[in-house]
Parts: structure tokens; sequence; C-alpha cells
């Protein structure tokens, strides 16, 4: 089931059919192509920094500044658009994780930048939720 089928379905299911629904299709993404799963299952290369049972960070293979890492959760979310109720604790988590991963790169007291993109136009090109942990020089403004 594609992404749009499902967002269009939601717009009239129940939401207990609607979660059912999102669950099956959750667990029919992370048997595929989803290289973050990939990742996650050691079935694809990443240089991985950090990963327990909720979480992987590992280092984005096309940096955009020296540090770039990013952050996934083990479980497979598209995207910030089909975040439930129960997925609460684990977004804490992923900003923990963040934390620590400043830490170990020695960006705390510089500063960095933390982003997740969603959807086409917010630049979202693999479908699991991510955030980029960006950092070790200045970062450019406006945003976008």
């Amino acid at each position: 089931m594609t992404s749009s089928v499902r967002h269009n379905l939601g717009s009239f299911l129940p939401w207990p059919l609607r979660h059912i629904i999102q669950s099956i299709v959750r667990g029919v993404n992370k048997m595929t192509d989803c290289i973050f799963c990939k990742i996650v299952d050691n079935k694809a290369k990443a240089t991985i920094g950090y990963q327990d049972d909720q979480a992987t960070a590992f280092r984005d293979i096309n940096p955009a500044v020296p540090t770039h890492i990013l952050i996934v959760p083990n479980k497979h979310i598209e995207s910030v658009n089909v975040l439930e109720a129960e997925d609460e604790q684990l977004m804490g988590h992923l900003f923990r994780v963040a934390r620590q991963l400043v830490e170990q790169e020695g960006i705390a007291e510089s500063g960095y930048r933390m982003i997740t993109n969603t959807g086409a136009h917010g630049g979202q090109t693999v479908l699991h939720l991510h955030i980029h942990l960006i950092g070790g020089q200045p970062m450019k403004h406006p945003m976008g």
C-alpha cells in the first residue's frame, strides 16, 4: 500500500482500523527495501556510532558539514506524519541519544542543529523518520 493510498484511506476510516492498517504497513515497509531498516538490522553497511534496542545512529554517507549523523528509531516509522501517542517515549529517546552524540563529537558547546525532514516539500528522501544531527562549523541562515 503506498503512502498516498494509506493517507487517503485514513481520511475516512475510523481510528482503530486506521491504526491497524498503519501498523501492518509499518511492518511491511520494514521487510522490503528501506535502507535505514537494513542498517538497523546490520544488513547494509554504515558507520554506526550508537545503537540500542530503540535507536541507531550512523554517519550520513553524503555529509553536509563535518559532523553529520542520522538518528533513526529502530522501529520503522515513515515520518512525523504517522507518529502515534505510543511513539512519544521513543521520540524523547532519540533526543537523549542526540545529547550523548554531541558530547562524543565535541560539538555540545559550540552548537549544532537537529533537523527532521517530512514529505517531498520538506526534503525527505528516505521514508523512515530520521533526525539529522549536524555541526562542527557555523550554520548558515536563513533555513529553507
